[in-house]
């Protein structure tokens, strides 16, 4: 009956602006209407990492639940995982609207929030009084007129350090002014130096090693993977999320909204994300698990991600064109696909196509 009215509700929500349809969609979670996943579990997708047992790869991108309002809703869809964030620790409006534009024909959307959240104090206050259940992380972020930034990553670590499940470091949005300049090798050497020192400070004082995430951008020039990836792996990063939004515009984008300014997810991105994904894939030798993000709308389009080397999906655009029950085809198509090559894990699967997507062209 939920999924019967999940499906009506998406021409409703297609007649609001795209923020109100978000706000409209977080309420309804927020009181729990919306689709449970059924009761059958897969165990062949159960994915073992950071001392974590997900129980499916699948997870939705950051900036969906900014405030922490519905991790539980998100693993009750039947994510294996939720994140929420991206988190700052002041509260702060975002750029002016409208801020964000759906391109339909192209199955995407652009946004320029700006890291629009209520701040630390409100996200952790949820996190502590939800149940203490299921794999939740932390998308931390820094505010826009921050004097050090980097003393805002290391306040959203000290922060939900005993909350999260796991953190995702933030360094990709195109939406706020200079923050990607983090990415740059000297900058990116200072951030994970002290990140890293906040969390090890937390573990000799007894608490659990979280494990450390970074999301990086899909736009790096080619000549600057090497170095972005040898300066995560050099500070022992636990995973590179791969990727966040892109500035680029695909050529053949017909929609008028595409020439709004921001970054652009869903089907554009998923060639150019991929491609990176498997590049990245690459260069650490698949030492280091990767999360692949960008452009995941059907059961295909999420196994071609993990044969390009991710380890956990996540998706966000393609569950505002294909509504909730996309989750549950997705971990049904991922479950028949490891019955059919006889294969006793989805992990077995992870990475086999990557040189092949690494050398495509990005474009």
């Amino acid at each position: 009956m939920l999924s019967a009215l999940a499906g009506l509700a998406r021409p409703m929500l297609f007649a609001l602006e795209p923020e109100a349809a978000h706000e409209v969609t977080l309420r309804a979670l927020e009181r729990g209407i919306y689709p449970r996943a059924s009761s059958a579990q897969h165990p062949v997708l159960n994915v073992p990492l950071w001392g974590l047992t997900f129980p499916n790869p699948l997870g939705v991108a950051a900036g969906f639940d900014k405030d922490a309002r519905v991790p539980d809703a998100v693993l009750g869809l039947g994510c294996g995982y939720a994140e929420i964030g991206t988190t700052t620790p002041k509260p702060q409006p975002g750029n002016p609207s409208p801020r964000v534009f759906r391109l339909i024909s192209e199955r995407a959307v652009i946004n320029r929030l700006g890291f629009n959240n209520g701040g630390h104090a409100k996200a952790l206050e949820r996190l502590k009084t939800r149940p203490q259940r299921g794999i939740v992380g932390v998308n931390i972020g820094a505010n826009k007129e921050s004097g050090d930034r980097t003393a805002d990553y290391v306040s959203g670590i000290e922060a939900f350090y005993d909350v999260a499940s796991y953190f995702t470091v933030n360094i990709s949005s195109p939406n706020t002014p200079g923050l990607r300049d983090l990415q740059a090798p000297a900058a990116l050497d200072e951030l994970l130096g002290r990140v890293m020192a906040a969390r090890a400070a937390k573990v000799a004082a007894g608490s659990p090693r979280r494990p450390i995430v970074v999301k990086i951008a899909p736009d790096l020039a080619d000549e600057d993977v090497g170095p972005v990836t040898q300066a995560l792996a050099r500070h022992s990063v636990d995973g590179i999320a791969v990727s966040n939004t892109t500035l680029a515009r695909p050529a053949g984008l017909a929609d008028r909204a595409a020439t709004e300014a921001g970054g652009l997810s869903g089907r554009p991105l998923f060639h150019r994300s991929t491609v990176m994904l498997a590049r990245v894939h690459q260069v650490t030798g698949g030492n280091i698990p990767l999360i692949g993000i960008g452009g995941i709308e059907s059961g295909e389009t999420a196994l071609a991600k993990i044969e390009a080397g991710a380890s956990l999906l996540q998706l966000y655009t393609g569950l505002i064109y294909e509504g909730p029950s996309l989750i549950e085809r997705i971990t049904t198509h991922l479950a028949e696909v490891c019955k059919e090559r006889s294969v006793s894990s989805i992990t077995d699967l992870v990475g086999i196509r990557a040189a092949e997507w690494a050398s495509k062209s990005l474009d």
